[in-house]
């Protein structure tokens, strides 16, 4: 089963916490066993697991991001001006793979999965795939 979800990011660099919207497709289709792959289709966003206990964590990842690659650089060529954008983006990843156990998403204690957000705000979707065992 294929879901297709919307978001609505409402900065340039943004971490949204999805966790409970795969979950709720999870449950959605009563699900018990299985593997939920969360995909990305935009090519200056992406998806990622990591803590979602302390807001500092996303805070200094999008600074540390923004220092690696700043946005602007006299050397880019892109057109669109969002060259950062796009290389964040493939250091995040256009997806993420997470088993699911009797109903629930098996992440550690602190993780949670994540849309990245390095071009906004946009309209954005992402996509959920479940594979039931």
């Amino acid at each position: 089963m294929l879901v297709r979800m919307g978001i609505k990011t409402t900065k340039r660099d943004e971490m949204i916490d999805i966790t409970s919207e795969i979950l709720q497709a999870i449950n959605e289709q009563h699900v018990e066993n299985g593997i939920a792959v969360v995909y990305c289709p935009h090519t200056t966003a992406g998806i990622t697991i990591n803590e979602n206990a302390d807001p500092d964590v996303k805070r200094d990842m999008i600074r540390r991001f923004d220092e690696i690659y700043p946005w602007y650089h006299q050397e880019d060529r892109h057109a669109e001006g969002n060259t950062a954008a796009h290389l964040k983006a493939s250091t995040v990843g256009s997806s993420q793979m997470v088993i699911i156990q009797e109903g629930e998403l098996v992440l550690g204690t602190w993780q949670g999965i994540y849309f990245c957000e390095f071009d906004g705000p946009r309209n954005r979707n992402f996509y959920v795939k479940i594979i039931q065992d």
